[in-house]
């Protein structure tokens, strides 16, 4: 990823946007992050910005309207050079074992994160990446 990524959080509990977007700031020294309360409004918001831009989402699985499991089905259907550009983060506190095994065996998913979010953690894969 050569240029500076756009970070996207797919995620419906304003808390945990208010925290993450907070975290970003304070520790990654980033202030955009575009945040979406669903992944319709996260597909909506990518098939309007299609620039060949490097993507980093973190996505949440349990949501209203589309939750995590159908954005990535959907996600599957985008361009190849959408999918190319885009790194995937899971951040859930699901405990489900069926749930996190699916996660983990996504194409698009790069990596799975137990909420409370781990910045630190995602601190160190990002800028593996970069």
């Amino acid at each position: 990823m050569e240029s500076k990524p756009t970070f996207l959080l797919i995620e419906d509990n304003l808390i945990d946007q208010l925290i993450i977007k907070q975290l970003f700031r304070k520790v990654l020294n980033i202030d955009q992050i575009v945040i979406a309360n669903n992944g319709r409004e996260g597909l909506q918001w990518i098939n309007g910005n299609k620039k060949q831009q490097s993507l980093i989402i973190l996505l949440d699985i349990q949501m209203p309207i589309m939750n995590g499991f159908e954005f990535l089905d959907e996600f599957d259907k985008l361009s190849t050079e959408i999918k190319k550009e885009t790194h995937i983060y899971v951040l859930s506190s699901t405990l489900d074992s069926d749930e996190i095994l699916r996660i983990k065996e996504n194409n698009y998913v790069s990596g799975f994160l137990s909420k409370p979010f781990p910045i630190q953690e995602f601190k160190n894969i990002i800028n593996l990446e970069n």
